[in-house]
């Protein structure tokens, strides 16, 4: 089966990722700054987000079985949710690490080999980045695009810690380092917070504003053959599929099967309004009082109000 151009431009960002990180860790290591491991951080954060894209991907072309009816996406927003905690505790770290330093003193050391990995790591994700927006304009991908800007701004991280270093090497202003690694350290703790909240957005079912407005756009525009109008709608968005319910009333005595068509052509107008992969569930209802409509379920076996549902 031939791979999607979407999910390589993701196979190549992860590897290309990870060797950046080599880089900057080992940049690291050498020169025992702060402020470099703060920029590592930052592209670890990276690698983890590319990680469960790109597994969400995998996940998404499973089908569904006996077990997961819904399909395995919702698994995404548990795994976004450890990352955005590991995140988070990554710049807690960091900022203990650099306080420390500060008061008991700096062990900076080759100053100038950590500006050649993390300036090299930062060219890479610079190209890699430019090569993601190509692909993700071009195949209309958000996820690609969002990724690329990502890796984009991953570059200029890389080029404050170089800045950095140069400064010290030829200033020995050292209490840069602290200041610097403690400023990056609140910035990628404030990525870890946005991924939590997406992560509970997404296992709440809370709307997602850009699917909200392309379904309410396609919905403002002339309704299909005999339908009338149409209410009660819900969606969800759960990894890279987005769930549709809705209400459709039609006239009255209008065949099952003149209604079940437009429903459809309905369905087929939302999906390509999303432009992802969408499931749409349209009730069928005759015209009338929508309580009368729906007079056979008053007595039916509910802890919550039927209108809640319908």
């Amino acid at each position: 089966m031939k791979t999607s151009p979407a999910k390589t431009a993701l196979r190549i960002s992860l590897l290309v990722s990870v060797l950046s990180l080599s880089l900057k860790v080992t940049g690291f290591g050498i020169t025992g700054s702060n402020t470099a491991l703060s920029d590592a951080a930052e592209s670890v954060i990276h690698v983890l987000a590319v990680a469960f894209v790109y597994y969400g991907l995998l996940l998404s072309t499973k089908p569904a079985d006996e077990k997961h009816m819904y399909g395995h996406e919702r698994v995404e927003f548990l795994s976004v949710g450890i990352e955005g905690a590991v995140i988070i505790t990554a710049g807690i770290i960091i900022i203990y690490q650099s306080v420390e330093n500060y008061l008991y003193g700096y062990n900076l050391r080759e100053l100038m080999a950590g500006v050649y990995l993390i300036g090299g790591a930062g060219v890479i994700n610079f190209a890699l980045g430019s090569y993601l927006l190509k692909i993700g304009r071009q195949e209309e991908n958000m996820i690609v695009v969002s990724n690329a800007k990502h890796t984009l701004t991953d570059v200029w991280t890389s080029a404050g810690a170089v800045v950095t270093l140069l400064i010290i090497k030829f200033t020995d202003f050292y209490i840069l380092d602290s200041v610097v690694a403690i400023s990056l350290a609140f910035y990628i703790m404030y990525e870890g917070f946005k991924l939590l909240k997406y992560s509970v957005d997404g296992l709440m079912d809370s709307r997602n504003p850009a699917v909200d407005k392309a379904i309410r756009r396609e919905l403002d525009k002339e309704l299909p053959g005999f339908m009338l109008e149409i209410h009660n709608l819900r969606h969800r968005t759960t990894g890279n599929t987005t769930w549709i319910e809705l209400h459709a009333v039609f006239k009255e005595k209008v065949s099952l099967k003149e209604a079940h068509d437009d429903a459809t052509l309905l369905e087929k107008r939302l999906i390509n309004a999303v432009r992802s992969d969408v499931i749409v569930t349209i009730h069928l209802e005759p015209e009338g009082h929508h309580e009368e409509v729906h007079d056979t379920l008053k007595d039916a076996n509910q802890n919550r109000p039927l209108e809640d549902f319908i």
